[in-house]
């Protein structure tokens, strides 16, 4: 029997379960509808609702990353040899 990807689908609770999702756990998800659709599986019906979830597990990566490279922070020297902390730049 085929793998549909319906094994995390839960219609109702489909974006509770994304935000409740760690990155590396979106991630994985994602990349395994990445390859499920690559390969041509399933219905078409099927592979519509494996894209939008795929679609908003990459917006819950993106937040997630934008949330990380928020808490980031530069490690500079001062001019007397202190040692303080600021915000990285992102450009």
């Amino acid at each position: 029997m085929a793998d549909t990807g319906n094994d995390k689908k839960d219609q109702g609770q489909d974006g509770d379960d994304i935000a409740r999702m760690s990155f590396e756990e979106a991630l994985e998800e994602l990349k395994r509808i990445v390859a499920r659709l690559e390969s041509g599986e399933g219905r078409l019906d099927e592979a519509i609702e494996a894209y939008e979830r795929g679609a908003r597990l990459k917006r819950h990566c993106e937040a997630k990353l934008r949330e990380a490279q928020a808490k980031i922070e530069k490690i500079t020297l001062g001019p007397d040899g202190s040692v303080a902390t600021e915000p990285l730049d992102a450009e």
